[in-house]
């Protein structure tokens, strides 16, 4: 399963010029995104964490604990993405195991990504 082909409903869909804020660390989690075009750029305080492609997720973490973003969203191309509120979130995840499943993949990848830098004593921006 992708996570790009399960929604086709483009009314949710939102473009992005490259440059752009997604959003910021510390906003409120209202969302988690799809990327369907483009890339988007993972930020924590100045480091460059990840660049999400074509049928990645991001944002998913705020919708999970209802916390504030711990990172920073920013278009490193022009892109579009496929927004997903709490209430399709937990749709999802109910009636689409697989869904939840790829999301807590997602979410374990980088959590490994972070074991390997703070192994590495951090990493270069």
């Amino acid at each position: 399963m992708r996570f790009s082909n399960i929604f086709t409903d483009t009314s949710k869909a939102r473009s992005f010029v490259a440059g752009t804020s997604i959003f910021e660390k510390g906003d409120q989690g209202r969302e988690m995104y799809v990327v369907k075009e483009g890339e988007v750029d993972i930020v924590i305080d100045d480091f460059h964490f990840e660049t999400v492609l074509p049928d990645g997720i991001f944002g998913e973490l705020s919708l999970i604990d209802q916390e504030t973003r711990i990172a920073s969203a920013i278009a490193r191309t022009d892109c579009t993405l496929q927004a997903i509120d709490k209430r399709q979130f937990l749709f999802l995840v109910q009636e689409t195991p697989l869904f939840a499943i790829q999301v807590m993949a997602e979410m374990a990848n980088r959590l490994r990504r972070v074991d390997l830098l703070i192994a590495k004593g951090g990493a270069e921006n």
